[in-house]
């Protein structure tokens, strides 16, 4: 089973205040995240593309390019590339020179976008959420797939006649779609035969099983192998020497950044109910010491037939040291007892 990182470039300061790190360096500080996910094992680490202060990263590819002429054996991939309000064409067009100055280590993970700042600042309307993504979503695999010149015509973009998208990656470029919850996107992933990554950040991980037989079963009935495109997930956590202390450093930081968005949302506060039931067995966080997390990983890949976790830790600013201690930790204690007992 892979596992790996992803994080959002958060900059949202805890409850009790404190200094706010800035942009810069919390980019910097994601590509020494990177550099320790590879030396401790991990398979995978993925940015997300954000448009908003308390968010460092609108440009993952250009970060992710950065990490990689620190790395040599990580994949790399955005999470996710909001497709919908970007070109097709740009997105294959970066991801594909991300592949060749990694050597081969780029992957993409396209999506709707769960925030919606990124609709009126390049000019698309909300109104076409859904049909934005499906449209270029079609475009962007036509790319990947072309053995030449692409022929095209759509609604949101202007026409491609006869034209090569370059560069070419050194392999064909793995594509998945993000998923938060929506059977349609699950079945216009898996029409197309795509793999897909679940997001599971809040209630029961179990109510996501019938995401994933809709996933595994709609791939049979269009053709496709469900094997070729596996299921993985995306899980908010945090992992320290105990349970307790793990609640402890992580509670702050994740209540503020889930209270901060609440109100956008409509939510309420985020409370310490809440979040002790979160991090119970049956709950949403991947919190604790390393056997309580390896046995919540192994429990969802039982339920819901996972290949790969991939592991949020900064949800909100955690400190940068408890950070890469989590990440150590999920590499060098975690992946064993997962390997050993997933087979």
């Amino acid at each position: 089973m892979e596992l790996g990182i992803t994080s959002f470039a958060e900059t949202i300061p805890s409850y009790g205040g404190g200094d706010t790190v800035s942009h810069g360096e919390r980019l910097r500080q994601i590509i020494e995240e990177v550099e320790t996910a590879e030396s401790v094992g991990l398979d995978v680490y993925g940015l997300g593309e954000h448009h908003r202060p308390d968010f460092a990263s609108s440009a993952p590819a250009v970060v992710l390019a950065a990490a990689a002429g620190r790395t040599s054996k990580i994949r790399l991939f955005p999470a996710v590339s909001i497709l919908s309000t970007d070109d097709p064409v740009r997105v294959f067009q970066q991801y594909a020179t991300l592949d060749l100055v990694s050597s081969g280590r780029a992957e993409l993970l396209v999506g709707r976008g769960s925030f919606i700042e990124s609709f009126p600042l390049f000019g698309y309307s909300l109104d076409d959420y859904d049909q934005l993504f499906a449209e270029k979503l079609d475009l962007l695999l036509q790319i990947r797939d072309s053995e030449g010149e692409v022929d095209w015509s759509g609604r949101f973009r202007a026409p491609i006649q006869g034209q090569g998208i370059y560069p070419r990656p050194e392999r064909r470029l793995p594509i998945r779609v993000a998923v938060g919850g929506t059977p349609q996107s699950i079945v216009r992933a898996a029409t197309r035969g795509l793999p897909v990554a679940l997001a599971i950040i809040g209630g029961s991980p179990d109510r996501f099983v019938a995401l994933a037989d809709l996933h595994r079963r709609t791939l049979l009935e269009s053709g496709f192998d469900p094997s070729h495109a596996p299921l993985s997930v995306h899980g908010h956590g945090y992992i320290a020497d105990s349970d307790e202390q793990a609640a402890e450093e992580y509670y702050a930081s994740y209540a503020a950044a889930m209270t901060r968005l609440g109100r956008e949302r409509g939510w309420g506060p985020m409370t310490r109910e809440q979040f002790e039931w979160m991090r119970s067995p049956e709950g949403s966080l991947v919190l604790g010491d390393v056997e309580t997390v390896a046995a919540k990983i192994l429990r969802w890949k039982e339920v819901l037939g996972i290949n790969r976790f991939e592991l949020h830790v900064s949800v909100g600013t955690v400190p940068h040291d408890r950070v890469l201690r989590s990440i150590e930790l999920l590499g060098t204690k975690v992946a064993p007892i997962v390997n050993e007992k997933g087979d």
